[in-house]
């Protein structure tokens, strides 16, 4: 069964270890237009810190949803829709293909399966914080992230492929390789989305663009630029079966 993810085109990630842009609020996030709000961040995230974020986006009619970058992160909230867990499948690290994962569902408590899906993550930025920390192979061709987005739908039945450039603005061809070699796994793209135009780009490839360091860095302003960009975008495509 598909998720809601399919009907998204935009998402606003937020990190909670960084704070908003000067004079923004959680309102004027949920304001942008964005589809749903994911919450991770890769490097000193705390359960702590999650928690603030869950609990000033709680109020707000808006899918919410917690990305957590290891189990210890875990925030049992019903404020949440559900969880995104990342597995990246170019990780040389196999504790990031499978190995996090083994150790959430022997933590205590019973796992809220019917809450919790897995992203394929294809890790492409060798740059990036999570290319080191899952010592991810960066250096691949269109053909390779085709082949991986085949590999996450149809040999482990994935619903959602992301490709990952954190940190720049990534290439087209290899999202679009990505999306055409997926026939119902939704394609997320992040990375170096700064305005109206990068979101259109990648929002003719992808089936849905995330923004994240926008976010903090320029606020929520230009975060609903992209949210437009990825719209006109959508609105530019030809009908189903043209």
């Amino acid at each position: 069964m598909s998720g809601p993810w399919v009907g998204w085109d935009h998402v606003v990630k937020i990190d909670p270890d960084k704070p908003l842009a000067e004079g923004d609020t959680f309102e004027d996030v949920v304001a942008t237009g964005t589809d749903a709000i994911e919450i991770g961040g890769t490097l000193d995230v705390t359960e702590e810190k999650m928690q603030r974020v869950i609990d000033a986006c709680a109020s707000y009619d808006i899918p919410l949803y917690q990305e957590p970058s290891n189990p210890a992160v875990v925030i049992d909230s019903p404020a949440l829709d559900g969880y995104l867990i990342p597995t990246v499948l170019n990780a040389r690290s196999a504790f990031w293909v499978t190995g996090a994962h083994k150790e959430w569902v022997r933590m205590d408590g019973p796992l809220r399966w019917d809450r919790t899906v897995t992203e394929a993550y294809v890790v492409l930025n060798p740059e990036a914080s999570v290319a080191e920390l899952t010592e991810a192979d960066t250096d691949l061709s269109a053909a390779d992230v085709a082949a991986y987005a085949a590999v996450a739908e149809r040999m482990f039945g994935q619903e959602i492929v992301y490709i990952e450039y954190s940190g720049m603005y990534g290439d087209p061809a290899r999202v679009a390789a990505a999306r055409d070699a997926c026939d119902s796994a939704t394609v997320f793209y992040g990375g170096g989305i700064t305005g109206y135009d990068r979101a259109y780009e990648m929002g003719e490839v992808a089936d849905t663009v995330v923004v994240g360091n926008l976010l903090h860095d320029a606020g929520a302003e230009a975060v609903a630029e992209t949210v437009a960009g990825v719209r006109d975008a959508r609105a530019a495509e030809p009908p189903a079966g043209d």
